[in-house]
């Protein structure tokens, strides 16, 4: 009933990625993940986020960081922003994500330390060494892994996630879909998303 589209090179996805799955569970529906690439998104619907990196209202740019902050503090984390590198290509850690689903494995232990690592931990999700990291946090082969988001099935389907998203009006992460067509944008929706997996539940829309 709930689609989560999701990039690990954003804070405020950590967020909701940690806040969805005990709110999913307490209302007893799936969660489909889907590992997307934002910096695709924004390339192809919402170039403005990079004009807002560079000459963005300085005021609100301060906001933002302490709307973070409040946020980080509320869900028990440490965020690290901006991290030493910023923005990230987190291609390879979405890749590693979709690789575990096609071996029958969950995605989120190796998910939730790559945020941790990157957000809290101020490291290059980029890099293999840090990857092998993560992928021993969440008992992954990391040899495997690396190998395995090399092939060419794991390159399109990455790809075929964020055209997807796309395509049915998501512009980036993490965007939440609720059955099928309810678009929500963002962690503080996730109150608009449970109204709306329980008016689903009660037969409504």
């Amino acid at each position: 009933m709930i689609e989560f589209f999701f990039d690990c090179s954003s804070p405020w996805t950590w967020l909701a990625f940690r806040n969805l799955q005990p709110l999913a569970a307490e209302l007893g529906v799936p969660v489909r993940w889907r590992p997307v690439l934002v910096g695709g998104i924004f390339n192809a619907v919402n170039p403005s986020v990079y004009e807002f990196r560079e000459r963005g209202v300085p005021a609100k740019q301060a906001y933002l960081k302490k709307d973070l902050q409040d946020w980080a503090r509320r869900g028990g984390v440490k965020i690290v922003f901006p991290p030493s590198v910023f923005p990230v290509n987190s291609v390879k850690a979405m890749r590693g994500c979709l690789w575990l689903e096609q071996q029958g494995r969950s995605m989120l232990p190796f998910a939730e330390s790559v945020f941790e690592a990157y957000w809290s931990g101020d490291r290059d999700i980029s890099q293999d060494e840090v990857l092998a990291v993560c992928c021993a946090d969440a008992g992954v082969d990391a040899g495997a892994l690396l190998e395995g988001i090399t092939h060419a099935d794991i390159k399109a389907a990455l790809k075929a996630n964020t055209d997807e998203v796309i395509a049915r009006g998501g512009f980036g992460s993490p965007t939440i879909f609720v059955g099928g067509d309810d678009m929500y944008f963002g962690n503080d929706r996730l109150p608009l998303v449970r109204e709306a997996v329980q008016r689903r539940l009660q037969g409504g829309r």
